[in-house]
């Protein structure tokens, strides 16, 4: 059996998360010592985006269905719920449910394989000069003039810059190229097209 069916099967042909029924994606939970069925879940398409970091992290639409996802008797849906109440935890309720949850020691390592515990839950995204959220491939204009160090390279306002990459160790910076040349740009000197 393909695994997407096995876990269509398993989960009723919903989000084993949230029980919505649309856009349903199929997730690898990270970080686990084992590859196959067990380690993946039916998830939808919002749930994997807040999950990958994404988009905005989303309170209320969590706070609906963590205290309810955390209880499954499947380890991976108990590792993603346990991540997910982390990114929350200065918050009331996801306080109180990460003081309830239970996770066998086994499941317990893998959800902290991931290292979302040890920082402050908070998400750090990619965003233009407006506030628009960045994504890699995305196309941006320079609002600048920009000097390109260590070359005579004169980067001009109102420049496109397509297929952006994200750096990743860099909220603040993307990479793309200028005049055949790859550089760094800080996301507050663009706009998203």
């Amino acid at each position: 059996m393909k695994q997407e069916d096995f876990l269509k099967e398993r989960s009723g042909n919903t989000c084993e998360l949230s029980g919505s029924t649309n856009d349903l994606v199929v997730y690898e939970v990270p970080f686990s010592n084992k590859s196959n069925d067990i380690n993946a879940i039916l998830i939808t398409k919002k749930c994997l985006d807040q999950i990958e970091k994404r988009g905005e992290p989303d309170s209320a639409f969590w706070e609906k269905i963590l205290p309810m996802s955390m209880w499954s008797e499947i380890p991976a849906v108990q590792v993603v719920s346990w991540r997910m109440l982390n990114r929350f935890r200065n918050e009331s309720w996801a306080a109180g449910a990460l003081d309830m949850i239970y996770l066998e020691d086994d499941v317990l390592e893998w959800a902290k394989a991931s290292g979302d515990h040890l920082n402050d839950g908070s998400i750090q995204l990619h965003k233009d000069s407006n506030g628009n959220i960045l994504q890699n491939g995305d196309t941006v204009t320079l609002i600048k003039d920009l000097d390109v160090k260590g070359s005579s390279l004169n980067a001009k306002i109102g420049t496109a810059v397509r297929n952006i990459r994200l750096v990743h160790d860099n909220h603040e910076q993307i990479e793309g190229k200028v005049a055949g040349q790859m550089i760094v740009i800080l996301t507050k000197f663009v706009k998203k097209q």
